[in-house]
């Protein structure tokens, strides 16, 4: 079954920082361009950072740009996002995405 399944978000002070991860099953991540996508309250998906399918190429939203990493280990068969200096506007439910496929998101809520 092909399936994508994030973890790791919860709440965190402004500042802080949380790791993402995103396992998948039914395909091998290393064959596809993956990314990284939020949708905040009331507010439409955001993509915010891609790998493509060697991992030497990556691309990020100006908002987290040199805040936010991809990465992927492929052993694992799984995507990562770390992301530090979290700010508030970063809330949001994030998914992984390959193509049309999401997972069901796993919830960053920046909050003091």
């Amino acid at each position: 079954q092909v399936q994508l399944v994030e973890s790791g978000g919860g709440l965190v002070q402004p500042g802080g920082s949380l790791r993402l991860s995103c396992a998948a099953s039914g395909f091998t991540v290393s064959e596809y361009y993956m990314s990284w996508v939020r949708q905040a309250p009331g507010k439409g998906s955001e993509w915010v950072s891609g790998i493509s399918t060697g991992g030497s190429v990556t691309t990020f939203a100006d908002s987290v740009k040199g805040r936010f990493t991809i990465s992927r280990d492929n052993a694992k068969n799984t995507l990562y996002l770390q992301m530090n200096s979290l700010k508030p506007e970063d809330t949001a439910l994030y998914y992984c995405q390959r193509g049309s496929l999401r997972g069901q998101g796993t919830q960053v809520t920046v909050s003091s």
